[in-house]
């Protein structure tokens, strides 16, 4: 029987690897969906898993199915902690993405690690995941799912843009929810920020100090991708065989790397993003003051950073909204969206 009132923790980890994304939040559905965070956290990665999630698009298959099997392990302990530590009671499940091994849709293939069946067994609860697998088959990208949470969670915003690994944005057009991957952000700059010896570079200061160096610009911004029309989203593999060859060949330094990758970021988004918009902004990159007024710069756009909460959790949010979805058996994947075949309700329940 369907209810109006869930209680879950949802649980996100993405390419940037800042770490595992933890809410516990609760959904109510009145004449629309609305939700209260009731708290979250960022589990950091150890410097171990950090380098071997760092490798896994050079895994063999057998290998990540090692890693796999470790990770859903890893998975269930940071949750189960999470949980214990703030007396999280009578939920209704436990909502996790798990980490992306392989995203290559053209193929048919995705792999997100974590997803295992034992990851129920050690929690002891109700574990809906695995979001992507069934869109892919379904001919779609399988990704980004994010944006069924934006139409019924956030549905008095033109655009809703997240900057994370990579920046993706979603909006109605002609009732319709269309989203998409737009280019890679914090998976680029954290690279050569890290070759600074910082791990990511605060508020866009180095960048603003740098030199924005043309030829390295206009090489980024002929990138076959940005000239396909949407579905389409990307991964690790696009960035390591079309991005960081570019930037290496121009011989720059990381502050000049750091300015100019800055400005095509928001030179990519501004060319989406209509005029005088309101515009909801997510994820780290929304600290990036620098990237953030180019954008505005660019885009006359009303440019909106929400609370930390939604800022740095909105993803691990979503896939809690995704899991009450599946609960209800109703679509929580967009063939719109995502090139599917059909509408969809996505993922595994393990109980």
């Amino acid at each position: 029987m369907k209810k109006n009132e869930y209680h879950v923790v949802g649980v996100m980890s993405g390419t940037s690897l800042d770490g595992i994304d933890l809410v516990e939040v609760k959904f109510v559905l009145d004449e629309t969906w609305r939700f209260e965070i009731i708290c979250a956290e960022t589990v950091a990665y150890s410097s171990n898993w950090h380098s071997k999630l760092k490798a896994l698009v050079s895994c063999s298959l057998d290998e990540l199915k090692k890693i796999d099997t470790e990770y859903t392990v890893l998975l269930a302990e940071v949750i189960k902690k999470f949980i214990v530590k703030h007396n999280i009671k009578n939920i209704d499940a436990v909502c996790s993405h798990g980490h992306t091994a392989l995203h290559r849709p053209e193929d048919k293939l995705t792999y997100q690690i974590g997803n295992l069946p034992s990851i129920a067994e050690i929690l002891n609860e109700t574990v809906v995941c695995d979001f992507r697998v069934a869109d892919v088959e379904l001919g779609g990208q399988g990704a980004p799912l994010v944006p069924i949470g934006d139409k019924l969670l956030f549905f008095e915003y033109d655009f809703c843009l997240n900057l994370g690994g990579f920046a993706n944005i979603s909006t109605e057009i002609n009732e319709e929810r269309i989203a998409y991957d737009i280019c890679p952000v914090n998976i680029v700059l954290n690279k050569y920020a890290q070759q600074l010896g910082v791990n990511y570079d605060d508020g866009g200061k180095i960048a603003a100090s740098g030199n924005y160096l043309s030829h390295l610009g206009d090489a980024l911004n002929k990138l076959e991708f940005y000239k396909e029309a949407p579905p389409k989203s990307l991964g690790l593999e696009w960035v390591n065989k079309n991005v960081f060859p570019l930037i290496e060949a121009s011989n720059s330094s990381e502050k000049d790397v750091l300015r100019t990758y800055s400005h095509h970021i928001a030179q990519q988004i501004s060319k989406v993003i209509k005029p005088n918009a309101k515009i909801l902004a997510t994820g780290g990159g929304a600290y990036n003051d620098y990237i953030i007024s180019k954008i505005k710069l660019k885009s006359k756009a009303e440019i909106i950073i929400p609370n930390p909460d939604l800022v740095e959790f909105k993803e691990a949010l979503i896939f809690g909204f995704l899991g009450v979805l599946k609960l209800r058996n109703q679509v929580n994947c967009l063939q719109s969206v995502t090139g599917a075949s059909k509408n969809h309700s996505s993922g595994i329940i393990y109980s």
